[in-house]
């Protein structure tokens, strides 16, 4: 078995995956019902747009619920400061994402225009809303969060939801948005054909635009020092529960950029990010959706990584009291706990993996308006 100090490392690489696998999946849904409006200007558009997300969205969420889940059970700590500290930041991704089944399920049950205008407009917010914040959220993380442990390590926020929309903080919602946008827009790309593909692949273009501008302004704004990061600079044994305020933890220069000095292979995951960037781009203008959806998804994991990369090996920082910030060695679960969960991931992970491709497979295709028209009362 697996020493205490590998157990955490597999850990902190298995919650990265979770969420890149959550990006990837549920991220082009996101991105296809917030361009909703948008590539769809009537109601038969708009079916063939929700068409092509609404069989596999709450699959899609399995990503999600699972990092949940295993971040509740590897990282007990940041489980319990994030959920109290952003509450109301959660809450309202929450409030957003429970827009999302009832609008696929209802939204069709009636012909009236009106009733079918007003779910159309909840399921776009109910996706730039927690696409907006899940950016804000990770910008926050490399600005550190107003969170301080006392001695029994009972955590205490200082900060409110407001200050978390910092002008750091919304560059890095804008690069989620554009990111995921141009996830669905290639995504509507692959699915759709006439004018919903068209309209997807213009969208496509301008979102691989902000991605790129919002990605590299970000690294940009980073590398020049404006946000000074953490590094730990006490020695500590990583095979051992550590409480999280025994070791010693200074801020400073070059912060969250030092990792890619002594750490120069993952340098590689900003130049996927931008390489994807440019991919889907390509894909857009030279109207090849495969190859724009690839790029999309290379973006996602090149951003995600970047990020993850930058703040190791935190996990959730501390702006108010440096002491205080958790890494993925002192804010984990018994090496008992670790090793039964990694068994339990070794066997569902794949099955997720595997029954989320097989829905794919099976339900793989072009929506069509004529296939749409033809079934005038189906489900969406």
């Amino acid at each position: 078995m697996f020493d205490y100090e590998s157990l955490k490392l597999i850990w902190w690489v298995l919650v990265g995956v979770l969420l890149i696998g959550f990006a990837l999946t549920d991220g082009f849904d996101l991105g296809a019902a917030a361009l909703l409006p948008l590539v769809g200007r009537n109601d038969l558009e708009r079916r063939v747009v929700i068409n092509t997300i609404a069989p596999h969205w709450d699959g899609n969420q399995v990503w999600l619920i699972t990092a949940g889940g295993a971040l509740f059970a590897a990282w007990p700590l940041v489980y319990s400061a994030a959920f109290s500290g952003l509450y109301w930041a959660l809450l309202v991704v929450l409030f957003a994402l429970f827009v999302r089944p009832v609008g696929f399920d209802y939204r069709s049950k009636l012909i009236d225009p009106r009733w079918r205008q007003g779910w159309d407009w909840a399921l776009c917010i109910g996706a730039l809303v927690p696409a907006l914040v899940f950016g804000v959220a990770f910008g926050n993380l490399l600005l550190g969060l107003p969170f301080s442990f006392d001695d029994s390590l009972r955590s205490t926020y200082h900060g409110s939801f407001w200050q978390l929309l910092s002008p750091f903080g919304l560059l890095a919602g804008l690069v989620s948005l554009g990111m995921l946008g141009l996830h669905g827009a290639t995504w509507l790309m692959m699915r759709t054909d006439g004018v919903i593909a068209e309209r997807s692949r213009r969208a496509a273009g301008v979102l691989a635009l902000l991605y790129l501008l919002a990605f590299i302004g970000a690294g940009v704004w980073l590398d020049l020092g404006h946000i000074s990061g953490l590094v730990i600079s006490s020695s500590f044994d990583a095979n051992l529960a550590l409480n999280p305020l025994a070791k010693t933890v200074q801020a400073g220069n070059p912060g969250w950029m030092g990792n890619y000095v002594r750490y120069p292979l993952m340098a590689t995951a900003p130049v996927i990010g931008v390489l994807g960037g440019l991919l889907a781009l390509s894909g857009a203008l030279l109207r090849q959706p495969r190859t724009g959806f690839l790029g999309s998804g290379l973006a996602i994991i090149g951003t995600l990584c970047t990020a993850g990369f930058a703040l190791f090996p935190f996990v959730m920082p501390s702006s108010l009291d440096p002491a205080s910030s958790l890494t993925l060695y002192d804010a984990v679960s018994s090496r008992m706990t670790l090793g039964i969960m990694l068994v339990a991931a070794a066997i569902f992970v794949p099955l997720i993996l595997g029954y989320t491709l097989w829905c794919y497979a099976k339900m793989w295709g072009r929506v069509t308006t004529a296939q749409i028209a033809s079934n005038p009362h189906g489900l969406y």
